[in-house]
């Protein structure tokens, strides 16, 4: 299975760990029809499209505590996995989970019920927000770099880091964005996908 190498890294965890993130699976699944969490093209790839590319997320960051917040989460990726794995590893984080769809709120709310983990859902547009004060802000399939730069200047500490997935185009958005945002920015391939990157943003500044 692609990425089946990422879940190796947290192997060791606990059985009740991974039977959580069994149950995320099957809570996706089971609402999916319903609200379109994620791509019906997607769903029979769960684990090695969404949740291990969550988990690889997660293994980047080196915080053992602050306030990580996840906009527009939607299906819960990354913010719920991250929850999960920060329950694992005793890492003091507190997750906060930004969905602007009333339905996929009610979601992430019912999931973290379920899941019995720590994690606020805040049910607002990013844009209406007052600035977050984040450690560490995620983004994943929501918008363009350029865009996402926006929020993170805004939401993200003076020390934060914003972690932004990206597919095979990602070196266009990265130019694009260069027009308006002045930025520290560290590349890390993938392990899920063999085009696409994860963008590791710092210092974040408008020019």
């Amino acid at each position: 299975m692609p990425g089946s190498e990422i879940f190796q890294q947290v192997s060791g965890v606990s059985r009740e760990t991974s039977d959580r993130l069994d149950f995320l699976e099957h809570l996706v699944r089971k609402w999916n029809p319903s609200i379109n969490l994620v791509s019906k093209d997607s769903l029979p790839y769960l684990r090695s499209r969404h949740v291990n590319d969550s988990i690889q997320i997660f293994s980047l960051v080196d915080f053992t505590k602050g306030n990580w917040c996840d906009l527009g989460s939607g299906g819960g990726f990354p913010g719920l996995v991250v929850a999960i794995l920060a329950h694992e590893t005793k890492k003091q984080l507190q997750v906060k989970l930004v969905e602007s769809d009333g339905r996929k709120a009610a979601f992430l709310r019912e999931a973290i019920r379920q899941l019995e983990i720590e994690a606020t859902v805040v049910n607002s547009r990013i844009e209406d927000l007052q600035p977050l004060g984040a450690t560490v802000i995620s983004a994943r399939a929501l918008a363009s770099l350029s865009r996402l730069c926006g929020y993170a200047e805004r939401h993200l500490s003076a020390e934060g880091v914003a972690l932004f997935p990206k597919g095979a185009t990602y070196q266009c958005e990265v130019d694009e964005a260069r027009k308006n945002w002045a930025f520290d920015i560290t590349l890390h391939p993938s392990k899920t996908h063999i085009t696409a990157a994860i963008l590791e943003f710092r210092n974040i500044r408008h020019v």
